[in-house]
């Protein structure tokens, strides 16, 4: 079972560092990312919000009951602010500003962004260049729908490298990240950020001196 990584320790919660590949729910290879964590750390966990299975980054998981239920109010409340990097080839549609729409399933499991606007996702991105045909993209979701970023990048005409359900380059990693987690906890503020993968483009990204804050 791999090794797992705090990047947040607090007393009611922690912050791991989800790897790329590690799946919210158990499957015929191996359990939870969660079950694994508590297993490592031999204490109970609970899951408070979660991350597609090839998304990798900031999971948030508490440490009793209580702050499970107070930190998932937070996420259903909109009060904790997350923010994600992509990387995407090609131009895009826009370089900043909103991508709003509601979701629609497609096939196979896949999802769609449409035009309407009864229960959109919503998130607000800005742009800059890492490589010839290359954008990285800092997203900031204010909700948090299946597939919202990678249906978002989508439709701005660049899907993200390695997400090959949406028609991106091809490459073995999924190239989102969930970054930083920024809320309010009983008073105390909390910010926590997961470094950058190692791997593909992540690693050029790494070294640009905008993400050193």
């Amino acid at each position: 079972m791999r090794e797992l990584t705090l990047v947040f320790q607090h007393t009611d919660f922690y912050v791991m560092d989800k790897p790329a590949g590690a799946p919210m729910h158990a499957n015929a290879q191996e359990p939870s990312v969660v079950h694994q964590l508590a297993e490592q750390l031999q204490e109970q966990l609970w899951p408070v919000h979660r991350l597609d299975t090839p998304t990798s980054g900031a999971l948030l998981v508490a440490r009793n009951a209580a702050a499970a239920a107070e930190l998932s109010q937070l996420f259903a409340e909109r009060e904790i602010s997350k923010t994600y990097l992509a990387i995407a080839a090609g131009r895009p549609k826009k370089k900043q500003g909103w991508v709003v729409g509601d979701m629609d399933k497609a096939r196979r499991g896949s999802w769609r962004l449409l035009h309407s606007t009864t229960n959109p996702a919503r998130t607000y991105f800005n742009s800059q260049s890492l490589l010839p045909g290359y954008r990285y993209y800092t997203l900031h979701p204010s909700t948090g729908k299946t597939h919202q970023l990678r249906v978002a990048l989508k439709s701005l005409g660049v899907p993200i490298v390695g997400d090959q359900r949406y028609g991106g380059e091809a490459n073995p990693h999924l190239h989102l990240h969930a970054w930083q987690l920024a809320f309010a906890f009983r008073g105390e503020k909390i910010i926590a950020k997961a470094p950058l993968p190692n791997y593909g483009l992540f690693a050029e990204l790494a070294t640009k001196d905008a993400l050193a804050n």
